[in-house]
């Protein structure tokens, strides 16, 4: 059975808002790491995200293919933001 998931940004690392360093600043995506139709494993990144002090990449919470993209590069994102559409089965 095919499913068609969701991804959303999950929440910052604990150390973002805690340290204050990160906290605070605008997060933006730096890099795309997939595109629609690739084929992702569990862990796999899937995009960078970039404050003006660290990046992070944040890794596919599932396996599938990725439907479409929803976001771009240069776009602020923040917690529960949709990354893409993954198809799963």
């Amino acid at each position: 059975m095919t499913q068609l998931l969701e991804i959303r940004l999950p929440s910052m690392p604990e150390c973002w808002e805690s340290c204050g360093a990160c906290g605070d600043e605008e997060v933006l995506v730096a890099e795309i790491l997939i595109s629609p139709g690739d084929q992702v494993q569990f862990d796999d990144p899937l995009i960078t995200l970039e404050t003006d002090k660290t990046t992070l990449d944040i890794p596919s919470p599932y396996s599938g293919v990725v439907v479409v993209l929803h976001l771009a590069v240069g776009d602020p994102i923040g917690e529960g933001d949709l990354i893409l559409r993954l198809r799963r089965g």
